[in-house]
């Protein structure tokens, strides 16, 4: 990939150098992997605040759903906060209801392709007067984003979204593609996160204790290893290890490799 024109070789190699070690985190630390990428994305743009989601599209939704079956499985905050857990809740439950704002709109518009948007991108001007704004971002000490959207598969996007906070200007044009072009190399990182979660292939999310276990696996430790690290009967561990073959719909851990490898659908 080239670089953006204009950017200087120092930034470059600063993202080129942030791939790199994204690559180094085994599977077992997926979430120091993402934190490290959203850590990397704010140095990056002068960001305060970062998040990322993981969303899958679902079926029989209500009638005439905005969202177009669209919702976010796992959301994850780079710095979370009582009062961002509280606004991201509620505007989770909004978007079960058919309710939902002019930017996930516009986001969802878009769905299927590549896209960093601003929210001067996205909106109007006279957007950042109203309540929406008021209540989910600067309340929140947000004062601007930067949205990208990246498409896995037609039933599954993940979502970035870099914060600056009230003390900031706004995001450049040119910060923005900065953020985009430092995201938009990193689809096998994306479906690492996604399978992690158990999005994209398993008939259910995995659970936090799943997670930890499926960690393990694909890390190469014994049942009997993973048991005693997190101070369960082997027969405990057993039936974790069941559950995870059962969710991703393979029979042993060679295939739940294959999985990882982007080697099996």
């Amino acid at each position: 990939m080239g670089i953006l024109p204009g950017m200087d070789t120092d930034t470059a190699e600063r993202i080129h150098v942030l791939w790199d070690e994204l690559a180094d985190f085994d599977a077992a630390r997926l979430d120091d992997a993402l934190n490290h990428l959203m850590t990397g994305l704010c140095q990056l743009v002068d960001a305060q605040n970062a998040n990322w989601i993981g969303a899958v599209r679902m079926p029989d939704l209500i009638p005439g759903d905005p969202s177009h079956g669209w919702r976010p499985s796992i959301i994850r905050y780079l710095r979370p906060s009582r009062s961002l857990d509280e606004k991201t809740l509620e505007q989770v439950k909004k978007m079960d209801l058919g309710s939902i704002d002019e930017t996930t709109i516009r986001n969802i518009a878009l769905a299927g392709k590549f896209r960093a948007n601003r929210l001067a991108d996205l909106v109007p001007e006279s957007w950042f007067d109203g309540d929406y704004y008021r209540i989910y971002y600067s309340s929140v000490d947000h004062k601007d984003a930067i949205w990208v959207g990246i498409p896995l598969n037609e039933d599954a996007e993940c979502y970035f979204a870099i914060f600056r906070d009230n003390a900031h200007s706004r995001f450049t044009p040119e910060e923005r593609d900065l953020a985009a072009y430092a995201l938009r190399g990193l689809k096998w990182f994306y479906s690492r996160q996604m399978l992690g979660h158990g999005l994209m292939v398993a008939s259910s999310p995995l659970t936090a204790t799943e997670r930890e276990v499926l960690g393990g696996l694909l890390t190469g430790l014994s049942e009997k290893q993973i048991a005693a690290e997190r101070s369960q009967s082997p027969h405990t561990t057993h039936e974790y290890v069941s559950n995870i073959y059962r969710k991703f719909g393979v029979r042993n851990r060679p295939a739940l490799m294959a999985l990882w490898l982007g080697k099996a659908a």
